[in-house]
């Protein structure tokens, strides 16, 4: 990812699974983040109430310097329009509908210059998920839905019980093995495990710590240069490490600048314009008692 891209997440599954509202959740805990939210269109008002300023046809214009707008069936000149506007927009948000394919929309998203896929969330309503899945009708698109993912949401855990909840995560993690399954209420999760953390703020004051640090871990290492980045970077994807996302900088034998991006399986490596206050230092986030820290710093280390 160049410096210039702006980074898009998706945010798919089927109705009633809880997209819009995470939606809701990143906007009311944007951090200072300009996001862009993209709809395949408004129909019932997708944005809660109080955070709109303004509406404008088919934009609105959010709080904290946040837009919303519908795509209709033109996603591409949508993103196209955003790139385009004079306020900057730091990240995009794309809410997809009920049956769409997350994977076709990143096939699209990869034909555009200056946009770069940060990852896929996909929900699934803990009550009604394995029916969805045996649906005749539904079912294929379902667990399609679920094998692009690079993060699950498995949501509304508080309406079934605890054995239930267990169950399903590991259903999940052998339908979708390329995802990381992540057991919510209400689709509340850090805005840094959707969105991952701002790159501006990964130098030395940089801060890791996820705003919801009762069911997430979290820690910086820093890491001298690499003779084999690509090589390095894989390892860290191993889902037993239990890392939810990673981000930072790291430096090539040559002593380039790079920037890492972990999402799930999705690794990302970039080169970067250089920037005195930013260290190589890596963000890593997972669940409380899953990320395995030695084993981390012993990649790190070798």
């Amino acid at each position: 990812m160049t410096a210039q891209a702006i980074p898009v997440t998706l945010i798919g599954g089927y109705l009633g699974a809880g997209k819009t509202t995470l939606v809701n959740h990143l906007l009311r805990h944007a951090d200072g983040r300009r996001i862009a939210v993209l709809v395949n269109e408004f129909g019932d008002l997708p944005i809660d109430g109080d955070l709109i300023e303004a509406r404008d046809d088919d934009l609105i214009t959010i709080a904290g310097g946040c837009i919303c707008c519908s795509f209709g069936s033109d996603l591409v000149a949508a993103l196209m329009a955003i790139k385009s506007r004079t306020t900057a927009i730091d990240h995009i948000v794309i809410e997809t509908s009920g049956v769409a394919l997350p994977g076709a929309v990143v096939q699209a998203i990869a034909l555009l210059p200056n946009v770069v896929v940060d990852g896929v969330i996909v929900l699934a309503d803990a009550e009604t998920i394995e029916g969805r899945a045996r649906d005749r009708y539904m079912g294929d698109t379902v667990l399609r839905q679920l094998a692009d993912a690079d993060l699950i949401l498995l949501n509304k855990i508080d309406l079934i019980a605890a054995e239930k909840t267990a169950g399903l995560v590991s259903w999940l993690g052998t339908e979708a093995p390329r995802a990381r399954v992540v057991a919510v209420q209400n689709s509340q999760i850090p805005i840094e495990l959707a969105l991952g953390l701002h790159t501006d703020r990964l130098g030395a004051r940089g801060s890791a710590r996820p705003h919801d640090t009762g069911h997430y871990d979290s820690f910086v290492a820093e890491r001298g240069p690499i003779a084999d980045i690509e090589q390095f970077s894989s390892r860290l994807s191993d889902p037993g490490l239990g890392i939810l996302r990673a981000k930072g900088f790291l430096r090539d034998g040559g002593g380039r600048l790079h920037s890492l991006h972990v999402v799930g399986s999705r690794v990302s490596i970039a080169p970067e314009s250089e920037n005195a206050e930013r260290t190589t230092r890596l963000v890593f986030i997972g669940l409380s008692g899953q990320l395995d820290r030695d084993t981390i710093l012993s990649i790190l280390s070798a």
